[in-house]
């Protein structure tokens, strides 16, 4: 009988152990969300009219994270929420992009949604956003967006 009860504990802890492990978010980096043979970097030829167009805006995504909870770092741009709350924003890979230089390519853009809105503390700081991805765009009046993030989670980088 004592036996029985160990190998019934060992399989709930197990079963357990597993559940737990696939929740864990998948951390992705920004090399991670642009396809092989892409190259971020080689945009189209630039206008040199200070424009704040973005270069390229229909950038491929990679499907292998659609449907995963993530967890990913950059900045904050934010446009929808208060001065306390967070509600919308962009998640870019390097402070000032899409307010101080053009946009980066879609694909390295996140539009990220909190519900119930997130404090922000600083845009200067880079943080790291939680929750499930997903490969569907977005397109604002700022840029044109990759990926979109139902966010779970804010926490510093």
């Amino acid at each position: 009988m004592k036996s029985c009860i160990q190998i019934l504990l060992f399989i709930t802890l197990s079963a357990f152990s597993v559940r737990a492990t696939a929740e864990e978010p998948i951390e992705v980096y920004w090399e991670d969300l642009v396809p092989a043979g892409f190259n971020p970097m080689q945009a189209p030829a630039v206008s040199h009219d200070n424009s704040m167009a973005q270069l390229q805006p229909n950038a491929p995504v990679v499907s292998k994270y659609d449907g995963k909870v993530v967890k990913i770092p950059g900045f904050v741009v934010p446009l929808e929420g208060t001065a306390e709350l967070t509600t919308e924003f962009l998640l870019v890979p390097y402070f000032g992009a899409c307010i101080h230089v053009p946009p980066p390519p879609s694909n390295q853009i996140v539009y990220v949604k909190f519900a119930e809105g997130v404090p922000i503390e600083n845009l200067s700081d880079a943080i790291w956003v939680t929750g499930l991805l997903s490969t569907e765009g977005w397109a604002g009046e700022i840029a044109s967006v990759g990926y979109r993030l139902e966010g779970q989670v804010v926490a510093p980088f």
